[in-house]
C-alpha cells in the first residue's frame, strides 16, 4: 500500500476532527468530543498553535494521524505528549499506524526531545500489543489523572471559600 505521510494543513482539519470523533466511537465515549473546526483551526495552524500533527494520506483520503505536543519532564526534560495516534477502522493493519509513530519518534530525535509518551486504555488488547512490539514500556502502574473542566470549576469554587 502506497501512502503519504505529511504535516498537516489546515485544509486538513475536517478529516482530522472526523478521526477523533471515530476514535470517541471506538473508545465508547461518542459524545465526548468537544472539539471543533475551529478549535483545531486554533490551537494547530494559527500564531496560537500548542500541537502539531502528522497525516496519512492514501488516494487524496486522509487515513491517520498522529497529534502531539511539547511536554515537560522535571525528570527527564523536554518531552512530547503524543495525544492521539489515529488509524481509520478500514485501514488498521497496513503498516499506517507504524509508520505514523515511526514520524513522530524521528521527530524527537530530530528534536533531541527526552521522552516520547502516550496513554492507552487498558481494554485496547490491539493497541496495548502494537505498543509493546514497537518496543514501548506500557506502564501498568502508573494511572492517568486528570480534572475535567467541571472538576476544575468545583476545585476553583472550592478555593474561593
Amino acid at each position: 500500500m502506497d501512502f503519504e505521510i505529511r504535516w498537516a494543513t489546515p485544509k486538513d482539519i475536517p478529516s482530522i476532527l472526523q478521526l477523533i470523533k471515530e476514535l470517541a466511537v471506538y473508545e465508547k465515549e461518542p459524545n465526548a468530543v468537544e472539539v471543533t473546526e475551529e478549535t483545531l483551526q486554533q490551537y494547530g495552524f494559527s500564531e496560537e498553535a500548542f500541537f502539531k500533527c502528522y497525516v496519512a494520506e492514501f488516494r487524496n483520503t486522509i487515513i491517520g494521524m498522529a497529534l502531539f505536543y511539547p511536554r515537560f519532564s522535571t525528570w527527564k526534560g523536554k518531552s512530547i505528549h503524543l495525544e492521539d495516534l489515529i488509524v481509520t477502522q478500514k485501514m488498521r493493519g497496513k503498516g499506517v499506524g507504524r509508520v505514523l509513530l515511526d514520524k513522530v519518534v524521528a521527530y524527537a530525535h530530530q528534536q533531541k526531545l527526552k521522552r516520547v509518551e502516550w496513554v492507552v486504555l487498558d481494554w485496547n488488547t490491539p493497541a496495548v500489543e502494537f505498543y509493546k512490539k514497537y518496543g514501548a514500556d506500557v506502564m501498568q502502574e502508573w494511572n492517568t489523572v486528570h480534572l475535567d473542566e467541571q472538576g476544575i470549576e468545583k476545585a476553583v469554587t472550592k478555593l474561593k471559600d
